[in-house]
């Protein structure tokens, strides 16, 4: 039987997920972590290769989706399974480092860089930016430019200005048009908010 469907037979409020690759699931937060552990244990997928989010924006009904990527090394075959966050404002997700240890990075990341709380996670704190830092970097109403704010770091705030310089958006948002460019043979231009070429032009 594949797994979704020994999985939809178990848990009948599971949903198959549109996929282009692998096969994917949609899952009840509230029987998110029995699900994983009957695909640990009971189907063989016994490695989780990555843990993140989607932010689906400020406007969607349910903002953020944790997502789950599981590997078999028995079968060699992979599993996408989704959850819904039910609180867009205070969005939060039970923990899975009790069933698969290196989630504890993954959840770390996932909180710091989308504001998702991980109850029972061990040590939930940020992995990339300073504890002090009020923003989640990849929620959706997070500029592409950046946000200046206060550096932790007394040394680096005073070389600095204490102020964090705005990270310049070259590489994207694309603005070549269809038929502009190749693709094969070069990336799109970018509009870039945050320097000038010319200035960068040696004298």
């Amino acid at each position: 039987m594949p797994v979704t469907a020994a999985l939809r037979e178990k848990f009948p409020a599971v949903t198959t997920r549109a996929s282009t690759d692998h096969p994917a699931v949609n899952v009840p937060a509230a029987a998110v972590v029995a699900a994983l552990r009957y695909l640990r244990d009971g189907q063989g997928f016994d490695f989780l290769t990555d843990l993140t989010a989607v932010d689906w924006g400020t406007d969607a009904p349910v903002r953020f989706t944790v997502v789950w990527h599981l590997f078999s090394t028995t079968s060699l075959g992979y599993l996408r399974v989704a959850a819904d966050c039910a609180d867009n404002t205070a969005p939060a997700m039970p923990s899975v480092v009790p069933l698969w240890a290196g989630a504890e990075w993954h959840e770390r990341e996932t909180y710091d860089m989308f504001g998702i709380n991980f109850p029972g996670h061990p040590d939930l704190r940020r992995i990339l930016m300073w504890d002090s830092y009020p923003h989640h970097p990849l929620r959706k109403d997070f500029p592409l430019a950046g946000i200046e704010g206060e550096l932790s770091d007394p040394e680096v705030a005073a070389e600095t200005r204490a102020k964090v310089i705005a990270a310049p958006m070259a590489g994207g948002p694309f603005v070549a048009s269809p038929g502009e460019i190749n693709l094969t043979e070069a990336e799109p231009r970018a509009k870039d908010e945050s320097w000038s070429e010319a200035s960068e032009k040696p004298e």
